[in-house]
């Protein structure tokens, strides 16, 4: 609990400065506002769920959502308003779900703070492998980004590093008893803007359909990297009409990415352009309101987002008072 209460008392500094944008942000907010509309899509069990990362299986269309609290993993099944538990709370080394992921072998991919990567047939639910950090250094493992063919990209907001897992490095994990260590393959510490030692930097990252590149955002820093495939070789994204201050998790389909921020009193989504090239990005919408509910990621499927509501600063882990019951899944049409 200590490394929870140290993140996010942090996270809390980091949220509370930004509250106003350029206005060009501001201008492109208005019309996204009026056209957007905002339900609850699935509720959670439970009175301390907090959820915190979203997956969907490519295959079924059913989601997966992980808890903060105990690192619960519950599955979300169309047709079906309520969430069923598919991982219990507690297990496997598990005490927080952070970013969560499904390949397209139909394994669950759950970042299981604080001890790394876990990875799971969803067909028996068994584990196939987990990956931990070798040291004991202050980390965080948050955020992931599968691309096209089968490689895990998994980012460090303490770090400021990516890791890497190849369906190699798995398969092996596998066959030699599922223990492997996470090891770094894009080191960005000496690219993002310097921060204090302690803050999140590295958060949100996502992959370029066919496997060009990544882009990873920098939290604190309000900027996004690009890191091409497989060179590693990073470029700050040239960013017009906004910034990305406190953005979380991302969602990049064809050539629109959407970042969820958890910005205290002001929860947000904003919707930018990338280049071709995937150099530039081009604000065009911000989506400002409080039933977002301290939106930590995101993901589109048939049209729709569906924004994880993870009400942290609700009696959770950035703030006190009471959660608004029952934890939920938001959908957003027409943004």
């Amino acid at each position: 609990m200590f490394r929870a209460t140290r993140r996010h008392r942090v996270l809390v500094a980091t949220l509370a400065a930004p509250l106003l944008l350029g206005s060009a942000t501001q201008a492109a907010a208005s019309p996204a506002e009026g056209r957007a509309h905002i339900s609850t899509a699935y509720v959670l069990p439970g009175d301390r769920v907090y959820p915190e990362g979203i997956g969907a299986d490519p295959y079924t269309g059913d989601m997966y959502v992980g808890s903060y609290e105990g690192g619960t993993v519950y599955k979300l099944t169309p047709g079906q308003r309520v969430a069923e538990q598919f991982l219990p709370p507690f297990v496997d080394g598990r005490t927080q779900a952070l970013g969560i992921e499904v390949d397209r072998a139909r394994r669950l991919w759950v970042i299981d703070r604080p001890t790394g990567v876990a990875v799971y047939d969803i067909a028996s639910r068994r584990l196939l492998a987990r990956f931990t950090i070798p040291d004991q250094k202050p980390r965080l493992v948050n955020d992931m980004a599968i691309t096209s063919d089968g490689t895990a990209y998994i980012t460090d907001s303490y770090r400021s590093v990516v890791y890497r897992i190849t369906p190699e490095q798995l398969a092996k994990a596998h066959e030699q008893g599922g223990e492997a260590p996470l090891r770094p393959a894009f080191d960005l510490s000496g690219i993002v803007e310097p921060h204090a030692p302690d803050a999140i930097t590295l958060n949100g990252i996502v992959a370029e359909r066919t496997g060009r590149y990544l882009l990873t955002v920098d939290m604190t820093g309000a900027d996004l990297y690009r890191i091409a495939l497989p060179s590693g070789k990073v470029d700050k994204v040239a960013l017009s009409g906004g910034d990305i201050m406190t953005g979380d998790g991302m969602e990049l389909q064809n050539d629109t990415l959407w970042v969820a921020h958890p910005i205290t009193d002001r929860y947000a989504i904003s919707r930018w352009r990338i280049g071709s090239d995937g150099r530039t990005a081009q604000s065009t919408g911000r989506l400002t309101d409080s039933a977002l509910q301290t939106p930590t990621t995101l993901l589109r499927k048939n049209g729709k987002l569906y924004v994880v509501r993870s009400q942290f600063d609700k009696g959770g882990p950035t703030g006190p008072g009471t959660p608004q019951l029952p934890f939920s899944i938001a959908s957003v049409r027409g943004f």
